[in-house]
């Protein structure tokens, strides 16, 4: 083993505890590769984002065709299905920051295809409401959703993927109460 300087980590390579030179202060913890290893197949937010990120590119992939990214599809059905909605509700609603709620309903705006006005009750807030266009872009990408959504169902299973929204919905409620 050796040092090199007080800006340097410990760090397992070919099985030898070396010290990597960072541009930080030395770390009092050591995280070897056997622990490192152990957090990728148990921790839930790596998994969960690995997931999340295949899933998504998978969506993303089947939809191009619409023009419209997943995470744009997903804020186009719930502002169909509650609309019009406060930017607050639908944040909650989707357990996301308002900010950055509303920075991903921007490009949708700008194309028409939601409406955001000063909220009916509370001119403070804004609400967000689905235009005739949002409607027509939502019914176009909704075939190539319903491809992907029984693409990924026949790979699953339906009753894996039913279990698996079940558990996604405890995940939530969970992190949620903490």
């Amino acid at each position: 083993m050796f040092h090199q300087g007080r800006n340097a980590i410990p760090a397992l390579t070919n099985h030898k505890k070396v010290y990597i030179h960072l541009n930080m202060a030395k770390f009092d913890t050591i995280c070897d590769l056997e622990q490192c290893s152990l957090i990728g197949q148990t921790c839930a937010v790596f998994n969960l984002r690995k997931a999340s990120r295949a899933v998504t590119k998978f969506y993303e992939e089947i939809m191009k065709p619409s023009g419209i990214l997943p995470t744009q599809f997903t804020l186009l059905v719930v502002t169909r299905a509650f609309g019009p909605i406060t930017i607050s509700s639908m944040a909650e609603l989707l357990v996301m920051d308002r900010t950055t709620l509303t920075r991903n309903l921007k490009p949708l705006e700008r194309e028409g295809l939601l409406l955001v006005v000063p909220g009916k009750n509370d001119k403070r807030s804004r609400e967000v409401s689905l235009t005739n266009k949002g409607l027509e872009h939502l019914e176009e990408a909704l075939p190539l959703w319903q491809e992907a959504q029984s693409r990924i169902e026949q790979a699953l299973g339906s009753l894996r993927l039913d279990r698996m929204l079940d558990d996604l919905t405890a995940v939530v409620s969970a992190a949620g109460s903490s």
